[in-house]
């Protein structure tokens, strides 16, 4: 597959061949699912906690004798019917981790690239090093490049240029600047486009081969 490599102004400078093996693999929609539930899951810290009742206050004596009031017999107020009783059935502290095997993900996240680069998701610019740490200049990039939609940049590296996208970009609600290592499947689909810098395309290339 054949894309323009594009400045930042949007024009085209050349072309530049996609690998086959990472933007045109089967697209496996049970396996990208997976991956995603995997991912939400395991971002679930699972510190809910309600008490039972043994935990609440209260309780000790006996409400009222067993017998000759007419009432129903009860045996402590910390009782699971009463206002301020312990709680049944609800929430501890628990792990929500899902795991799945390296190479699953990997094909999950090509399944999903290729899938962004059949809907001409996929733009791919010669470097992404802006001018000045101005949001302004920002927006006129994203807009030179994906028009008005939401865009995922992704750079090789974490050096002074990533620092300076990152700054420029925190403002930015429809735009997240990540880096090609930590390319994951809910920032690939949270997103219209995905913008990659050629070196950034290599990472891709060395990760998920």
């Amino acid at each position: 597959m054949k894309v323009d490599v594009l400045d930042l102004e949007g024009k085209k400078l050349r072309e530049v061949e996609l690998p086959s093996a990472i933007f045109e693999a089967p697209i496996n929609v049970d396996l990208m699912h997976q991956a995603y539930v995997r991912q939400m899951a395991n971002a679930r810290l699972g510190t809910h906690e309600t008490k039972v009742r043994s935990e609440v206050s209260g309780g000790g004596a006996k409400p009222w004798k067993q017998k000759g009031t007419g009432r129903a017999r009860q045996g402590s107020r910390r009782a699971a019917q009463w206002v301020g009783g312990g709680r049944i059935h609800t929430p501890h502290p628990r792990s929500y981790e899902q795991r799945m095997p390296k190479k699953m993900r990997q094909a999950a996240l090509r399944s999903a690239l290729s899938a962004k680069a059949a809907e001409a998701g996929v733009v791919i610019v010669d470097e992404f090093a802006l001018s000045e740490a101005k949001t302004r200049v920002m927006v006129q990039t994203l807009a030179n490049l994906v028009g008005e939609s939401t865009a995922l940049v992704l750079l090789p590296e974490k050096d002074q240029a990533y620092e300076l996208v990152t700054r420029t970009a925190n403002n930015l609600t429809d735009t997240k600047v990540l880096l090609a290592g930590y390319l994951n499947i809910r920032d690939l689909f949270g997103y219209e486009k995905l913008i990659l810098p050629v070196k950034a395309l290599d990472a891709l290339v060395a990760t998920l081969g």
